[in-house]
């Protein structure tokens, strides 16, 4: 018995000793007894008395499985992938009885049991089972560790964003026993895209084909994911649909629900408790469910008997996670696609480069629309460039061309009309004046900077481009992107002042909007829906996206522009955008043609051309300059590697917001690119793994962050 199972001594006497025993009397009789932890003496398990343990330790170095000796008494409740606690950190001389102790608590999950150990030394025992829920499956355990692989990280970090919290008493409640699988749906709207009846038929099969899905503007998308969800259940399988928010996947779910009723699906948000939450991720383990519809968290959902992985919008910001080791909800899908053998469809009403190349390489096929849907569908698309807008009277008085201002004035009254206006934060960057085209290195193709007014260099590699030349029309002379107007909603205000008008940004978005009359401001990706469609949308300050210093500029730019516009009325209803940029310039082409999958492929061909991601693999080395420079120095990278840089990041000042990567408060960091060809991806990233592992393991010093893949590289 150790000494935490000791009783206490008795009391001498007198009232206050004997209240305080009756105290603590009450107090042992609400909390359990606690298990002995060192397991002194006690018997081992007769079979299998090893336990191959991953001990709840992010770092680096310590991502490997660790053996632990199983008792008797945890014999029947020690299976592979319950929770444990173990001691961890006790020596090699801290030995009784022949099994270690000492160390100090920590969680674990149990990955397998066995009968011999590949460690000669002394075991420790398992302290005790957390809970004999199997929390960790072995597909879950495979998914995990690929990811944790392709990202440089530690499996512990994967299981972290994998595995919820465990709440006690969602895990004692039952779950309720699965309804039987729905019958398989008619193919209703997504008849109007080609192969997309198809599609269907072959979920409701049992097959597993993988699509990318350009959608139509409109409401109905919602209802085309559902029916693609309902068309695996059908088939007696599972489906697993992520949205990168709560708004798209509360609409998801009422479609779900509208075709079969509540009770085959559930909805995993952040905005549900932890016990809820909890409750809904066991219905889905314990299969209960068969069909999870969530948000970024859910890419892990344990799903039984997978048969489709759906997303929707990859090239939303929310969809790549900002905890190590970063993983992008696509790249997640297309890992759980291949593990699973089960179908895949990712959707959205615009196209991004990645979108694109799996088209192009063939490992999805295409689901468009024909374009006498598109143009039934989109609203008419016009445009006013900027220096029309500077001629124009209007535009200096109010801030609109005179075009916008029409447009708005005709659409409210027949509904409401939306305004989209990016929202603050962007940096300027640099193109040629004469034709615009952003300024890039002629070296990495990174994009020119010139801070301060000082001397012109790349963002990228630090190369200084005192000699840049624009390579379309040849003129040397620069302009600075200007971001435009930023008091617009109040100006609308003024300029119609019997309008209501509704703002929907970062700290209140709206869901919804009625069909009444109204101004509808908002930043990019909070527009809310409104009843029938807008009347009319206004896309203000293009140069603001447009502008910005990232090699996603123009294709994010067009993936807002079509989102908002997806909520506009049809051509035919007199739906009209109006958005302000440049007409010449290629995503404002590819928006008034409505023709993303064309802009995702032009801009796929010149990132191959160029060498840029997702063609290439990069990945980004961020801290001080003297520890970039030993872990450069160290790292046995492939040698196909290309360094770029490092060049200085911006300096973090106090009280100003700081996203997750950015170096502390007041500290200069610097940031190194390393970029390799395709199929060195893999090389990559285990080298980098192992030699941040190395640095770990001899003490560490100032840190070094590593991201695979970073969403933002100028």
């Amino acid at each position: 018995m150790s000494r935490n199972d000791e009783r206490p001594e008795e009391p001498a006497g007198g009232a206050p000793e004997q209240l305080a025993l009756i105290r603590e009397t009450v107090r042992k009789a609400k909390v359990p007894k606690a298990k002995p932890r060192t397991w002194r003496g006690a018997p081992l398990a007769k079979e299998l008395p090893v336990a191959r343990v991953l001990v709840d330790k992010g770092v680096l170095h310590l991502d490997k499985y660790f053996d632990y000796a199983v008792t008797e008494e945890l014999d029947a409740v020690a299976q592979p992938g319950v929770r444990v606690r173990v001691r961890f950190g006790a020596g090699s001389h801290n030995v009784r009885d022949g099994r270690r102790e000492g160390g100090g608590m920590i969680d674990g999950f149990l990955i397998e049991r066995r009968a011999e150990s590949d460690y000669a030394g002394p075991l420790a025992a398992l302290a005790y089972v957390v809970s004999p829920e199997p929390v960790l499956s072995p597909e879950l355990l495979a998914l995990s560790r690929a990811i944790a692989d392709r990202y440089a990280g530690s499996l512990a970090d994967v299981l972290q964003l994998a595995v919820p919290p465990r709440n006690g008493p969602a895990e004692k409640k039952a779950s309720p026993e699965p309804l039987p699988p729905p019958g398989a749906p008619e193919p209703g709207i997504w008849g109007r895209y080609a192969h997309g009846p198809a599609f269907l038929r072959e979920l409701a099969a049992g097959g597993a084909p993988r699509a990318v899905w350009n959608a139509l503007p409109g409401p109905h998308w919602p209802e085309e994911l559902a029916r693609a969800v309902v068309a695996t259940l059908a088939s007696g399988r599972g489906a697993l649909v992520v949205l990168p928010d709560g708004r798209s996947a509360a609409r998801v779910d009422a479609a779900l629900t509208a075709l079969v009723g509540k009770g085959h699906h559930t909805l995993l948000t952040a905005d549900a408790g932890p016990q809820k939450r909890y409750g809904q991720w066991l219905a889905a383990r314990r299969g209960s469910v068969r069909a999870v519809i969530g948000t970024r968290a859910a890419m892990f959902a344990p799903v039984t008997d997978l048969g489709l992985v759906a997303l929707w919008d990859d090239g939303d910001s929310s969809h790549s996670d900002d905890h190590a080791p970063f993983p992008h909800v696509r790249e997640v899908l297309e890992l759980r696609a291949q593990h699973s053998r089960c179908g895949f469809l990712l959707g959205a009403t615009s196209c991004t480069v990645e979108a694109a190349q799996l088209v192009e390489s063939q490992w999805a096929v295409p689901l468009r629309p024909g374009r006498e849907h598109v143009r039934a569908a989109a609203p008419l698309i016009r445009t006013v460039g900027d220096e029309e807008v500077a001629r124009d009277g209007a535009a200096r008085a109010a801030r609109l061309p005179s075009l916008a201002w029409q447009t708005v004035r005709d659409g409210l009254r027949s509904g409401p009309v939306l305004v989209q206006v990016p929202r603050r934060g962007y940096v300027p960057s640099l193109a040629c004046e004469r034709c615009r085209t952003p300024a890039r290195c002629g070296h990495c193709a990174g994009p020119l900077e010139a801070a301060d007014q000082r001397e012109l260099h790349c963002g990228w590699c630090g190369r200084d481009a005192a000699g840049w030349r624009c390579g379309e029309c040849g003129s040397v002379r620069l302009r600075a992107q200007v971001v435009g107007a930023r008091r617009t909603a109040e100006e609308l205000g003024r300029a119609f002042p019997a309008v209501p008008v509704r703002t929907s940004g970062r700290d209140h978005v709206l869901e919804s909007v009625p069909a009444a009359p109204a101004l509808v401001v908002s930043t990019p990706g909070a527009e809310p829906v409104a009843e029938g469609g807008y009347a009319a949308a206004l896309l203000l300050d293009g140069w603001a996206m447009l502008g910005r210093p990232d090699l996603r500029a123009g294709e994010e730019a067009l993936r807002r522009w079509i989102s908002a516009s997806a909520l506009v009325r049809g051509q035919a209803e007199g739906g009209t955008v109006v958005v302000v940029a440049e007409p010449s310039l290629r995503p404002v082409q590819a928006l008034v043609r409505w023709d993303p999958v064309g802009h995702a492929q032009r801009e796929l061909a010149e990132r191959a051309e160029l060498g840029f991601p997702p063609v290439s693999r990069m990945a980004a080395v961020s801290g001080r300059p003297e520890a970039i420079a030993a872990f450069l120095a160290a790292a046995e990278l492939p040698a196909d590697a290309e360094v770029l840089g490092p060049v200085p990041l911006p300096v973090a000042e106090p009280g100003r917001p700081r996203r997750p990567g950015d170096p502390p408060v007041g500290e200069v960091w610097e940031r190194a690119l390393l970029r390799v060809p395709p199929g060195s991806g893999a090389a990559l990233a285990t080298a980098l793994k192992a030699a941040q592992a190395a640095r770990l393991a001899r003490g560490g010093g100032d840190p070094v962050r590593i991201r695979i893949d970073p969403p933002d590289i100028g």
